[in-house]
C-alpha cells in the first residue's frame, strides 16, 4: 500500500468514525430512553389517536397565556398534539423549544384531559450533557397545575450544575400551562374554528 492509498484509508476510516459520533451525540439529545416524539405521545397516551394541530394564538391570547405564565411567549405559533380515545379528549401534549445558555432544549409537555402535566420529555438538548437536567428531576412535574407553587425553590426542586435548564425547563412548562388554559377557555372541545 502506498502513501496515498494508506492516506485515503485514514480519511476514509476518520469519516466513518465521525458518523457514528454524529449517530451518537444525535441519540444522545434525545428524550429519557431515547423516546421521540412519536413514541413518547404513545406511552403518555395508550391506545389514543393523535392529530398534531398547528395554532396560531392571537394577540389576545398571546397576552392572556403571558400573564397567566408570568413569562414571555415569543412566538403565537405553537407546535400542539391532541390524544383522543372514542371520540374522547384524553389529552393534549406541546412542544416549546426554548434557549438554555447559548443552545436550544425542545421538551414535549404531556397534559392529561384536565390539563395537568402527564410527563415531560426531552426530545432535543443541545448544551453539553453535563447540564442536562435527569428524568427524575422533570418527574417532579407529574400532576402539576399551573399555580404560584409551580416555580423553582417554591414547589419545584432546583439542580445544582444545571440551574439555567432548571430555568428554562420551568419557564417552558409554565408557558405551556398557560397556553392549554387559554386556549380551553376558548374552544373547551379542544378544536379550533
Amino acid at each position: 500500500m502506498n502513501d496515498d492509498e494508506r492516506r485515503s484509508a485514514r480519511i476514509r476510516v476518520h469519516r466513518r468514525l465521525q458518523i457514528l459520533f454524529l449517530a451518537a451525540g444525535c441519540t444522545a439529545v434525545m428524550g429519557a430512553g431515547g423516546a421521540s416524539r412519536e413514541e413518547a405521545l404513545a406511552m403518555a397516551y395508550p391506545g389514543a389517536v393523535i392529530r398534531a394541530e398547528t395554532i396560531f394564538l392571537t394577540d389576545q391570547e398571546r397576552k392572556e397565556a403571558a400573564a397567566k405564565a408570568g413569562v414571555e411567549i415569543s412566538s403565537s405559533l405553537i407546535a400542539c398534539y391532541v390524544a383522543t380515545r372514542d371520540g374522547k379528549i384524553v389529552g393534549r401534549a406541546y412542544v416549546d423549544t426554548h434557549q438554555v445558555r447559548t443552545e436550544k432544549e425542545s421538551l414535549l409537555i404531556l397534559l392529561d384531559d384536565k390539563g395537568l402535566v402527564k410527563r415531560i420529555e426531552v426530545t432535543a438538548f443541545l448544551e453539553p450533557p453535563e447540564y442536562r437536567a435527569p428524568p427524575a428531576w422533570y418527574a417532579q412535574y407529574q400532576g402539576k397545575a399551573l399555580n404560584e407553587d409551580l416555580n423553582l425553590q417554591r414547589g419545584i426542586r432546583p439542580i445544582a450544575g444545571a440551574s439555567l435548564t432548571a430555568s428554562a425547563a420551568n419557564q417552558a412548562v409554565r408557558r405551556v400551562l398557560a397556553i392549554d388554559q387559554v386556549l380551553q377557555q376558548k374552544h373547551p372541545a379542544g378544536g379550533r374554528p
